[in-house]
Order: structure tokens, then C-alpha cells, then sequence
């Protein structure tokens, strides 16, 4: 457990970090299987599929960053884009949902696919 001292120079309660953290990935990989049910219903195939997953990826991330992380990051007067007090990295609040949700894509993807298609 930090101390009080610990808290007053680095604020990051590591407990927090690793909260929104989790919420984040359960969200990215929640629409990830979304994405992918809706694009096999689509019939999407090839790159306008991944192209698909991309789009809709960024786009959950920005009306996430939207709703949850710009309201507070205004108040506290930080830059509109600094993520840090919430994450650990901006890499990993803006392209970590990219890859870790893809499997899952790819998997409800072609299931869905085959289901309609068949």
C-alpha cells in the first residue's frame, strides 16, 4: 500500500489504472464479437471485413475516450488528448483494443458467415 507521501508524488492509484484498464478490454473485446456477428450477417469478406473491424474499432475508442475520459481531462486541465492519468500508456487506450479483440472478430466473423451463407 503506498504511502501518503508515495500518493502526493506519483497520484496514479495503481488499483484505479488496472480498473479502467480492465473495463476497456472487456468493452473492446464485447464490440469485437459484435462487429464480427454483424459483419458475417453483412456477408463482408476479405479486406473491406478487416477494414470493417478497423473502422468500428477506432470508433468505439473515440466515443469511449468521448464519453468517459474527455469530461474529467477538461476539468483537470490537462491536454484534450492525454490520457495518462487513467492509463498507462496513450498507446494502450488508443490502438491496445486493435489487436487483443481481433481473434475474437475473426472468430464470430466467419461463424456468422457461414451460418447466413450456408
Amino acid at each position: 500500500m503506498p504511502t501518503e507521501r508515495e500518493m502526493q508524488i506519483a497520484p496514479m492509484v495503481p488499483e484505479s489504472v488496472m480498473h479502467n484498464t480492465k473495463a476497456l478490454s472487456n468493452l473492446q473485446t464485447l464490440t469485437a464479437s459484435i462487429f464480427g456477428a454483424a459483419a458475417g450477417i453483412l456477408g463482408l469478406e476479405s479486406y473491406g471485413g478487416f477494414l470493417f473491424y478497423f473502422v468500428f474499432t477506432i470508433l468505439t475508442t473515440v466515443l469511449f475516450y468521448a464519453i468517459r475520459v474527455a469530461p474529467t481531462s477538461l476539468k483537470a486541465g490537462q491536454s484534450l488528448f492525454d490520457t495518462s492519468r487513467y492509463f498507462r500508456t496513450q498507446y494502450e487506450f488508443w490502438t491496445g483494443g486493435l489487436f487483443n479483440g481481433l481473434a475474437g472478430y475473426i472468430l464470430t466473423w466467419t461463424l456468422f458467415y457461414g451460418l447466413v451463407r450456408a
